[in-house]
């Protein structure tokens, strides 16, 4: 996919430009070092030795920084014998300015490598709490195809408030898709526990809008741990909510839809798009105690073999481009083609990722299902793409 080459293509351009930089110091060393043995050693190249060892501690650890200054020091000895200048202040002014950017650029070089590895360390830990929320879905579950991708809104950022999931139960195949609002880990939190709630309920709740009780449950009762964990203060924690919009497709075609305030799902029908809005509005969950809703109530639409439905989070029609105009995702969906629904998923997140021009202001999901005909083959599977 054109983007996964990107990402590749900078990942070659960083591994060139950090071999370059780690050679520095080396060309340097040699420079200088060819300079003084021979008949240019007129041009003064002294101060040229003591920024070696700090351009090694950008690129290399304590060991190495090291060796690279005891390098620069060796250098200064053989310039200054070679050129008979050992009793000279110079000679002696650049050894001790030599040592001092030595001995700064060690100690530099050895909170780098230390932050380094908890930074790594920390990204471990946040992607798999990610994948948590955001694992794959399979190609196919029950009667529908699916395809699902995740954009994240900074570079190499994995961690978020977007959630989605798909099950196949025996009530149908039951998704989820929401977003909650704010970020880290307090948010990833949130969404493990609606999730979670989620794939429990799917298989034991005949209802769907007992399902979303369930949920809703489950984030009160997580916004009570946040708050006796002092994670969020009271201004904060009663500011935190999640979107949430809850689909069924059973055997018959149709499409059963609960929205607490997210997105309204786009449904495509031979190219032509429409929004499945909810009749009677309801709020997102965690918002209870100061809005109460009225009653859940399941709204169906007809859902026929080859329909294809869209759900998403704000991320994606609030992206907006250089001129400050919004993604038009039901427009594009109108235009684009896509044999399977990963085929289709991708030309959309291309799409998007042109829109932005790659900078996503917020995260972006996408669900896509489609309900295949009888003897339709599973499509290929598509993973999460980053926006490298």
């Amino acid at each position: 996919m054109r983007c996964m080459r990107s990402g590749r293509r900078a990942s070659g351009r960083s591994q060139t430009l950090f071999a370059v930089t780690r050679c520095l110091p080396f060309l340097v060393l040699a420079t200088v070092l060819g300079i003084e043995l021979s008949p240019a050693h007129v041009v003064y190249t002294g101060p040229l030795l003591s920024p070696a060892p700090a351009l090694a501690a950008v690129t290399m650890g304590p060991v190495g920084t090291g060796g690279v200054a005891g390098l620069a020091g060796v250098v200064s000895a053989i310039t200054a014998t070679h050129n008979h200048a050992w009793g000279s202040q110079q000679v002696y002014a650049n050894l001790l300015a030599l040592l001092v950017v030595a001995v700064a650029s060690v100690a530099t070089s050895a909170v780098r490598v230390r932050r380094d590895r908890e930074l790594t360390r920390v990204r471990r830990i946040a992607e798999v709490s990610q994948n948590v929320v955001l694992r794959p879905l399979p190609a196919r579950l029950g009667a529908v195809n699916t395809a699902s991708v995740y954009l994240a809104a900074e570079r190499g950022a994995r961690i978020g408030g977007d959630l989605y999931e798909a099950m196949c139960t025996r009530y149908g195949v039951r998704l989820i898709v929401g977003d909650v609002r704010g970020k880290g880990l307090a948010a990833v939190r949130s969404a493990a526990a609606v999730v979670g709630a989620f794939r429990e309920a799917v298989h034991y709740e005949t209802d769907l809008a007992e399902v979303m009780r369930r949920c809703a449950a489950a984030l009160a009762r997580e916004y009570e741990l946040l708050d006796r964990s002092q994670l969020r203060d009271a201004r904060e924690l009663e500011e935190q909510f999640v979107t949430v919009v809850l689909a069924q497709v059973p055997d018959e075609s149709m499409v059963q839809l609960i929205n607490r305030g997210h997105p309204p799902p786009l449904m495509m029908r031979h190219r032509e798009v429409r929004a499945l809005g909810p009749v009677r509005p309801l709020p997102p969950l965690g918002l209870e105690e100061f809005l109460t809703p009225p009653p859940i109530g399941v709204e169906t639409f007809p859902f026929l073999p080859g329909d294809r439905l869209l759900l998403h989070t704000d991320g994606v029609i609030e992206a907006r481009n250089r001129r400050d105009e919004f993604f038009p995702l039901a427009r594009t969906m109108a235009t684009l083609d896509g044999t399977t629904p990963a085929e289709y998923l991708d030309r959309l997140r291309q799409a998007l990722v042109r829109h932005t021009g790659g900078r996503l202001a917020d995260d972006a999901a996408m669900v896509l299902v489609e309900r295949a005909a009888d003897g339709t083959p599973p499509p290929a599977r598509v993973d999460h793409v980053g926006m490298d």
